[in-house]
């Protein structure tokens, strides 16, 4: 059994968590928080293997307490919110910046249209986010510093580089923030990214990502030309490829690894497509998806990145990337940056 504390400070949207998750069979919610202070105090006291956070509670907001948590006793959060418009979803994003490891909707209520595919997700990401062996996580500046140095000119093959491939999961907005923050203004290639979350959240984190980076970030649409210093998120539901003439594609054909949109499809694409003018970058998340288009980048002569295990909140993508020899390098986001930051035609 996965032992739940549950923090939702609304009495009604409490009885249907409790009821959604006792209904998956595998779940115990061994307590019930009403706001962010109790969380933190029940966290510390019955020790559960996943606490599901509002992130808007009295008190104490989910941001503020699951900062707390992860200094104080790293637990696996999972932070949900009521509410897909702008502002709600980056406040959820927030949270992932201080220590929590997933966003995902509240399930809607008993019979609606949705019901069933957001008591799913839920579902699936308390099992996935309960197994992630998280570290302490101690104060850090609320705003992330831009590096202030030269960006990396020394490598012929980043300086070759027409286009940038990055993907993540579990643990990479936080990277991917930090990342573009870097980039800012400075991209002189197109940035093309697939970010596994769950379904409905990707153009609020486009959202979150434009205001905290000052790029230009958009949801990819098909045909759409990819421009240099813009960054294009892959959508809901499909797979994220590009053209040798630049243009974005997108796909419905079957999950690879599960995912869809997928790594591992974005990084052949661009390996087809730009050879040895591409870079791939695979970030922190849970599985292996993505290793075997990274193998594809670095066998097409392209410069391919893991991220290093010391700085992944979960090493399972990078590390089977580079069990297969699919990393030409193994960096932490701060070289990462310089190097993306480097890359031009």
């Amino acid at each position: 059994m996965i032992r739940v504390l549950l923090a939702e400070d609304s009495a009604v949207q409490r009885e249907l968590l409790i009821y959604v998750i006792r209904k998956n069979g595998d779940f115990e919610i061994v307590g019930s928080a009403t706001d962010g202070e109790q969380a933190v105090a029940q966290t510390e006291r019955l020790r559960p293997d996943v606490v599901l956070m509002d992130c808007q509670m009295p008190r104490l907001d989910g941001i503020a307490a699951t900062r707390a948590i992860m200094e104080r006793f790293p637990t696996p959060v999972v932070i949900m919110t009521g509410s897909l418009v702008r502002d709600a979803v980056s406040f959820a994003f927030d949270a992932l910046e201080n220590g929590a490891l997933a966003v995902v909707a509240k399930p809607t209520a008993v019979g609606t249209e949705l019901h069933d595919l957001t008591v799913d997700q839920l579902a699936r990401t308390l099992r996935l986010m309960s197994a992630v062996k998280v570290i302490r996580r101690w104060p850090a500046p609320k705003a992330v510093t831009p590096f202030q140095g030269q960006p990396a000119t020394s490598d012929r093959t980043a300086q070759k580089t027409r286009i940038v491939a990055l993907a993540g999961s579990t643990g990479a907005p936080s990277v991917l923030d930090k990342i573009l923050v870097n980039v800012g203004a400075k991209g002189r290639v197109p940035l093309l990214i697939v970010q596994h979350m769950s379904d409905g959240f990707v153009d609020g984190f486009a959202a979150w990502l434009r205001q905290r980076t000052g790029m230009k970030i958009y949801v990819a649409q098909d045909g759409m030309e990819a421009e240099a210093g813009v960054a294009y998120l892959a959508p809901d539901g499909f797979h994220l490829g590009v053209g040798a003439n630049g243009r974005l594609a997108l796909s419905s054909e079957p999950p690879i690894d599960g995912f869809r949109p997928s790594a591992t499809q974005l990084f052949r694409s661009v390996a087809r497509a730009y050879g040895r003018a591409s870079m791939g970058v695979l970030l922190t998340g849970m599985g292996r998806d993505g290793a075997d288009g990274l193998l594809e980048m670095r066998k097409s002569g392209g410069l391919t990145v893991a991220q290093s295990e010391e700085t992944c909140v979960v090493f399972g993508m990078p590390q089977e990337a580079i069990r297969l020899d699919a990393a030409a390098r193994v960096l932490g986001p701060a070289e990462i940056a310089q190097l993306v930051m480097s890359a031009s035609p």
